[in-house]
């Protein structure tokens, strides 16, 4: 399994024009494009503990090896 990142953004429930990008990393045995259709769990659990943000995009992309965590 190699790391992926998926990107979402969310938006603030009380404030739909203030938006963000998340980048959660996890552990994926498939293409990026396997990534985005397996994500919503993940994405449904973030939400979860994050319940002032809403999810309105994703995508899935390879970490970028000069990017800092």
């Amino acid at each position: 399994m190699n790391p992926i990142d998926l990107v979402v953004t969310v938006c603030a429930v009380l404030s739909p024009a203030t938006c963000e990008e998340q980048h959660l990393v996890f552990n994926f045995a498939g293409s990026p494009r396997q990534c985005v259709m397996a994500a919503p769990p993940y994405i449904a659990q973030w939400v979860g503990d994050h319940p002032k943000w809403q999810a309105v995009r994703w995508r899935c992309e390879y970490p970028h090896p000069n990017d800092k965590a």
